[in-house]
């Protein structure tokens, strides 16, 4: 089992060097990077030019809200995604490059993206 869950790790690490050799974050359109843990799903906006973070969101602190019909996870990376992208706004970026970071689109990355999209970030 142990050696299942390392294999499945690295092949997640594979895709995300794969996807992080083509997507780039720069000034005028920085890296929207996603990372999931069993928990939290947390997520930063980085401008890979300056080597530095314009905004982060993280579920930890962050209070769910209940959403009837989807689970607290969920919920809560739909609110992360919200959050960040006011923080983005007031940070002065409206656009950016999503880097899901070899996770599949889907459950708690596809709900963090969607919410980003409702808080005005394009991508």
């Amino acid at each position: 089992m142990a050696e299942n869950a390392k294999s499945k790790r690295e092949a997640r690490i594979r895709r995300s060097d794969r996807v992080r050799r083509k997507v780039r974050g720069s000034e005028d359109c920085p890296r929207l990077a996603v990372f999931r843990s069993a928990r939290h799903i947390s997520a930063q906006i980085i401008d890979d030019d300056a080597g530095r973070t314009l905004a982060a969101a993280t579920s930890e602190k962050m209070k769910a809200p209940k959403i009837e019909g989807v689970s607290g996870k969920v919920a809560s990376a739909k609110a992360v995604g919200q959050e960040l992208a006011k923080r983005a706004k007031e940070a002065g970026v409206s656009s950016v490059v999503f880097d899901r970071a070899g996770y599949k689109f889907h459950g708690r990355v596809a709900a963090l993206a969607e919410g980003a999209r409702d808080g005005g970030l394009k991508f």
